[in-house]
């Protein structure tokens, strides 16, 4: 009971007042469980979304460019205003001009058109999205055709009512057999048309964006001809977007900066009237958005970390103070002031690190049993990172001596001759 000889002895003395006190240090230890597996947790929930996007992302294709329209309002000399994406300054023309301009590092473009469509077989109706495109889409936007054929020049030219559908689609439409020859209406709105399948895409993967398995496929010039879409002032229909496709190793900013130039002599303004996106460009937003989710989500968890330290540090204190006959009786027997302190900060430490050890496999384990999931309809992505352990559990260590120090400082500086009288 009287000086520490060691750090043995220490954790010896540390861990007897814990068991003295089992279900208060049980309950006190859940605090740091508690934070440090919601800090491993979210963090991994964080992660696991950025992950999920940009798997998205990348499953778009690789080396592309996006083109859309600027803005809504914009006026003939070109000023560009309105809500970003909602005008009507792009033609399949403009994608034919690009095609056709020999811009150096540009190896491919395609056109498209988006609508939200019913598509109705005798075995029921679902909602898709309609794309409707040229030849060249699949080879832009890194997909294969599993059965049969994709749209071909002629289709586009003859504006035929042939379809190809995503793997998805198909397999949910045609369950029992090819869906290749079979017969389905596509509704938009009051228009109403038969349309053959002429082909079934590879699955692809991924969701949001990047649903390429849930898309289905229909010649540009049906879409515009037979469905209807506004014309722009010059009378073209417009394209909800053009889709390039960089040469490997090409210089992206370079071929940006030039399809930008064209365009802008092509449609005689003296602003952009559309912009200009690569994938990189998604791919850096949405990490800076996933880090600054994931940066949230820790501090929402390191809260409780540190609720966790002053529950330990309330104990500690209580603990003092039921103890002070304790502490008397060892600084009669020889004990220093260092030798108090050493045995408050041990006991507080071992609560704290118990806790965090235990909160590791706690959030690991309920990490790895979300990922995968469905929960609220959302698949859930988790990605445990390595430093989240550390951190959290460096935290929780850090918090076991800050909270345990000033209890012990108190205890080492109690008079043993008042501490022998207490009862």
């Amino acid at each position: 009971m009287g000086r520490l000889v060691s750090i043995f002895d220490a954790l010896r003395v540390a861990f007897r007042a814990i068991a003295a006190n089992g279900l208060r240090s049980l309950l006190t230890t859940l605090g740091m469980v508690i934070g440090v597996g919601s800090v491993i947790v979210l963090i991994a929930v964080g992660q696991g979304a950025q992950k999920g996007v940009q798997d998205q992302i990348r499953g778009l294709g690789q080396d592309l460019i996006f083109i859309q329209p600027a803005a809504t309002g914009g006026s003939a000399n070109g000023g560009a205003r309105g809500a970003a994406g909602g005008g009507q300054t792009l033609t399949k023309a403009d994608a034919d001009a690009l095609a056709e301009s020999g811009i150096v590092g540009l190896k491919g473009v395609a056109p498209q058109i988006s609508a939200i469509a019913q598509v109705i077989t005798s075995g029921g109706n679902q909602q898709v999205t309609v794309i409707g495109t040229t030849p060249g889409y699949p080879d832009v936007r890194g997909i294969e055709v599993a059965e049969g054929t994709f749209i071909t020049d002629a289709d586009v030219t003859k504006k035929t009512l042939n379809i190809v559908l995503g793997s998805e689609i198909a397999a949910t439409l045609f369950p029992d057999g090819s869906a290749v020859g079979q017969k389905l209406r596509i509704s938009v709105g009051p228009t109403n048309l038969n349309f053959t399948v002429i082909g079934v895409m590879q699955e692809k993967g991924g969701s949001g964006d990047g649903a390429a398995d849930a898309y289905v496929y229909i010649p540009v010039s049906t879409i515009q001809a037979r469905i209807g879409f506004n014309r722009n002032a010059s009378g073209q229909v417009s394209v909800n977007q053009i889709n390039l496709q960089a040469q490997p190793n090409a210089n992206q900013d370079r071929l940006i900066a030039d399809v930008t130039a064209f365009l802008i002599q092509r449609h005689e303004v003296t602003t952009a009237d559309f912009t200009v996106k690569s994938q990189e460009d998604l791919l850096g937003a949405s990490t800076q958005v996933s880090r600054t989710l994931s940066i949230l989500l820790g501090s929402i968890a390191g809260i409780s970390l540190i609720v966790g330290g002053i529950g330990v540090m309330n104990i500690m204190l209580v603990s003092v103070t039921e103890r002070t006959r304790e502490i008397g009786l060892r600084r009669a027997v020889g004990a220093r002031a260092k030798d108090i302190v050493t045995q408050f900060v041990t006991e507080a430490l071992a609560l704290c690190i118990g806790g965090g050890l235990l909160g590791i496999a706690i959030g690991v384990g309920i990490a790895m049993g979300i990922d995968g999931r469905t929960i609220a309809d959302q698949d859930m992505t988790t990605v445990i990172q390595p430093w989240s352990i550390f951190v959290a559990f460096g935290v929780a260590a850090g918090i076991g001596a800050l909270s345990g120090s000033y209890p012990a400082f108190r205890a080492s500086r109690l008079d043993p001759i008042q501490a022998l009288r207490t009862e």
